[in-house]
């Protein structure tokens, strides 16, 4: 009798293999970058962008900052890109993987357990909308050609308050609400993900410690929440024209005192196609406000 030869193992089930047997340490990385840096840089993200209650000077002084550390490319997909995707592709996996009992037994952690994969999927695709919206992923001159027209890639460094502004603008009410749930579903995976994550690491393990937590969680949870509304609110208040007169002349008084390099791609005036500009690559700025 001949046995046939056992069959290759295919691709996907390899990758499945591999994450089942690494679970443990999988699951704890993704849990340890939830918090540092992806949650880290998402509080410091939602404070700058609520200093536009300050004003568009405040707000731009806040991004000057940004673009004056050195390497900066290197920082963003050091610990800004690639851990959101770790972050973002792991927690897809333990979401599919995971059954929830929200059904069968309504206790409270459970449903949470349902919300932190829901609010997960929203902030995924919150994220990668985004990004796009105001960054076009990428900083080629061909794609920001094709992107720009389609409403896309609508930042501008230097020229912050008032091309955000505009972006938010652009399609009436369509904007600010998708920015408001993607926001509010950001703000409660961190908050409720810290929870659960002080339970996985063992930092609050009795039923009381866990209740303590859950209070403060919700506290940070609604603060870091405020913090992001706010900035939203200072966007709908903020009128173009006024703040574009604001940057254009922090711009000029920075780039005639040497503070700054003349950077045309990164205001609202710039044209990207057909530049030479040395200084415009191919790497979206994750760290500017948005």
């Amino acid at each position: 009798m001949n046995v046939p030869p056992p069959s290759a193992p295919s691709q996907s089930g390899s990758l499945s293999g591999f994450l089942k047997k690494h679970d443990f340490i999988i699951r704890r990385l993704h849990s340890l970058s939830g918090l540092v840096p992806v949650g880290a840089y998402m509080c410091v993200h939602l404070v700058t962008n609520s200093s536009l209650n300050g004003g568009p000077a405040v707000f731009q002084n806040a991004v000057f900052a940004i673009h004056s550390l050195p390497f900066l490319p290197v920082i963003e997909w050091t610990f800004i890109f690639l851990p959101i995707l770790f972050h973002a592709i792991v927690g897809v996996w333990i979401a599919r993987s995971g059954q929830s009992n929200l059904r069968n037994y309504r206790f409270t952690s459970n449903k949470r357990y349902w919300a932190q994969r829901m609010t997960g999927y929203i902030a995924f695709a919150f994220i990668f909308t985004h990004v796009l919206h105001l960054h076009g992923w990428f900083h080629w001159d061909w794609w920001l050609g094709f992107v720009e027209p389609l409403g896309m890639a609508q930042f501008r460094p230097y020229n912050a308050a008032s091309s955000l502004a505009e972006a938010m603008k652009s399609l009436g009410f369509v904007w600010p609400l998708f920015y408001l749930v993607g926001v509010l579903a950001c703000v409660f995976h961190l908050a409720n993900g810290i929870w659960t994550a002080g339970i996985t690491w063992g930092v609050w393990v009795s039923p009381s410690a866990q209740k303590r937590a859950s209070v403060a969680c919700s506290i940070f949870g609604v603060l870091l929440g405020l913090a992001g509304l706010s900035s939203l609110a200072a966007v709908s208040r903020t009128d173009p024209a006024t703040a574009k007169a604001i940057e254009d002349q922090m711009y000029k008084v920075r780039v005639d005192g040497h503070m700054i390099q003349p950077n045309e791609h990164k205001r609202s005036d710039g044209h990207h196609t057909g530049s030479s500009d040395p200084s415009h690559n191919g790497t979206v700025s994750a760290n500017e406000p948005k």
